[in-house]
Parts: C-alpha cells; structure tokens; sequence
C-alpha cells in the first residue's frame, strides 16, 4: 500500500511561492491563499485552471482538501455573501466544506519555467527567453570586511541568494581599501580598542540579489560578518530581470509557411478555431507567445522581431495593430492556458512524491462553440 504524505497546507503554499514568488504577479491580480489556513492540514489537492462550483464540488467528492487553481476565484474584495453570485457560492461551499482554494496566476505566467514556458514546449518553441523582462526587480549590497573575513562573509551572501545573474551564480565584484573607525566606551570592537582610531585592511564586495530576498540576504550578512557594527550600502537597480517577466519568445526548429504553422497550433493547443490576422506572406520561424490575455505585448513582440504572436482576448480593432508587421493569432483564453494544470500537477508532484494530486475532470472554459 502507497504511503500518502499529509502536510500543512503552508508546506505546499510555501513550496509554491519560492518558485513563483507574490511579489511577481501584477498589480490588478490576486494570487495566494484566498481560503483556508495555512495550519490546516491536507493530503489530496485537486488542479484546476479555474476554481467553478463545480470544481469545488469534485473536491467534495475526491476528498481533496485543497483547490490549487490557476484563476483567482475573488479578484475583488467581496462585500456581501448572499449567494446571489458564483464568486460568493463558491467561496461560500468551500469555506462550509473546509476546503483551501490557493490561486497561482500571474506570478506563474511571469517567471521562466512557467506558463508560457510550457505553451512553447507544447508547440516545439527553443531558445526561449522572456519577451518582456520586468524591471527594479533587483538591489545591489555593497559590505566592507576584513580580508580575513571575506570569503566567509561571501559564501554567506551566495548562499542566501545573491549574486545569481542568469547562467552564472556566485557573482561580485571585490576591491582592496583601508576602513578606519573608533569605537566609545561601550564598545566591544572585533579588532582595535575603544576610544582609539583604529585602520583595518577591508574588501569592499558588491554583489545583486533579488529583492524579495532582501530580509535574508541581510541576516546571512549580518551572521556571518565578524564586526559588532556591519557597515553596508543597499541600491535600487532599474536593470531588467532576463528570469522574470510577461511572454516568451523563441524559435522554431526550421521554418513553416503561415497556413502550416497555424494547423500545427491548432492540433497541438487543441483549438476549435484560431482568430488571426491576414497573413503576411512570411515563412514563421521566430514566435512570441504570451498565455491568456496578452494583447498588451504586441509591440514587444513587433520589436523582437516575431514572425506571429500566440496569445488570446483580441478585440476588433486590435487586429489592426498588426499592420501586416506580424500575424496575430488568437486561439482563445482557455486554450492558450490548459496545459498550466498539467504544469502545476508536475511542479507539484516533483517536490511531494507522496503527497496525492489530481487533475480536474471537469472543463471549466466558459466560451462554447457552434461548429
């Protein structure tokens, strides 16, 4: 018989986030924990693309304690449960059924391995990279320590986090210097004594890191450095992050012609019909994708130099914005995302061998066709 791992619902929400941290959804979103405690304990989780009484209805019925969905069911505060809307039932039926419902939305479209990451492998898309790579994601920590100190003081900063620049880890910059201080009566200074300057040979490390790391970074700074008083500099930076970010692009394997290419979407996304624009007599090579509604990244697409945009939620007159510079497809809002649960089951299961997961039976797309 399999043994079943039970946990505290903050183990997994916890897992979640330090792949597909809060601070990286968008401002209008609202992933996390919507219902539920973090102590509860679970051992079945049920994914989901998005959270419907339906869905909440199959956890009932599977014993799965938590709804890991990819939409936020509230993306508004709610000022009355009444019933009256789905939103309110279905946070109403999981809250009497102690079920968790934990949304993971934009954060997850946003960093590499995500979302759009999948979309490409779906459809044989390589050298990928973020399309539009978000900025003043990062800080910069300048430290002064004795030479003797350095290399503990480092790996300190390596080990928490900093230093990580795309391929490469461990990064920093070090200079020589002379540090000078006098401490008062009250001090009990590392090296040097109280009341007298005192000259120390120091090396001056820079080094980046993310800032939602910045609280640990810090301690690990502060741990490991051996003066009573750790003298530091901290930088807002308004470089762009290549690992998070909104869309992806990359290539194919070798070129189709425009017709080719949509048929190959539509069979591996599994459309009913693909929107798009009027052809424009390229070959496709380069593609830029972006899950969901992602019209606001055609320019960058543009830029890039893409030969189509995959993406979803065009308008009439958005098509326009192609101006024969790039084919527009459209394959609709469920579709571009679908996978985002096969994703979410693998990130899932890879970390908790044990612990028991299911994906959804029910299809939640609300757009129907007529064919």
């Amino acid at each position: 018989m399999k043994f079943v791992l039970i946990m505290k619902l903050s183990q997994l929400t916890t897992y979640l986030e330090s792949l597909a941290p809060l601070a990286y959804q968008e401002d209008y979103d609202n992933a996390g924990l919507i219902v539920g405690q973090p102590e509860q304990e679970i051992s079945r989780a049920l994914i989901s693309l998005d959270c419907t009484e339906a869905i909440v209805d199959e956890a009932i019925a599977t014993n799965c304690q938590v709804i890991v969905s990819h939409h936020p069911i509230v993306f508004r505060g709610l000022k009355k449960f009444n019933g009256k809307t789905y939103v309110e039932r279905v946070v109403e039926k999981a809250i009497r059924n102690n079920i968790a419902i934990y949304a993971i939305h934009t954060n997850l479209d946003n960093i590499m391995e995500g979302v759009n990451a999948k979309i490409c492998q779906t459809l044989g898309i390589k050298n990928c990279r973020i399309l539009a790579p978000k900025h003043s994601l990062l800080k910069k920590l300048v430290t002064y320590v004795p030479q003797s100190h350095a290399d503990e003081v480092r790996n300190a900063l390596f080990n928490a986090g900093a230093g990580n620049i795309g391929n490469y880890s461990e990064t920093s910059f070090n200079t020589d210097g002379t540090g000078t201080f006098k401490g008062n009566d009250n001090a009990n200074p590392y090296v040097g004594e109280p009341g007298k300057r005192h000259q120390e040979n120091e090396v001056r490390i820079e080094t980046i890191y993310p800032t939602i790391l910045e609280s640990k970074i810090l301690m690990a700074l502060v741990l490991a450095h051996p003066y009573e008083e750790v003298a530091y500099d901290l930088y807002n930076l308004s470089n762009q992050s290549q690992q998070v970010g909104s869309g992806m692009i990359g290539e194919l394997d070798y070129p189709l012609d425009e017709e080719a290419f949509l048929y190959h979407v539509k069979e591996k996304m599994h459309c009913h019909v693909i929107r798009h624009t009027t052809h424009t007599g390229k070959h496709v090579k380069k593609v830029a994708v972006c899950g969901g509604a992602g019209g606001f990244l055609l320019k960058q697409a543009i830029a890039a130099g893409a030969d189509v945009f995959i993406t979803a939620d065009y308008k009439y007159h958005e098509f326009f914005d192609a101006d024969g510079k790039i084919l527009i497809a459209d394959i609709g809002h469920f579709e571009s995302e679908q996978f985002t649960q096969q994703l979410l089951y693998e990130i899932i299961t890879k970390k908790f061998t044990n612990f028991a997961v299911r994906l959804t039976e029910v299809n939640t797309n609300p757009v129907k066709y007529f064919i």
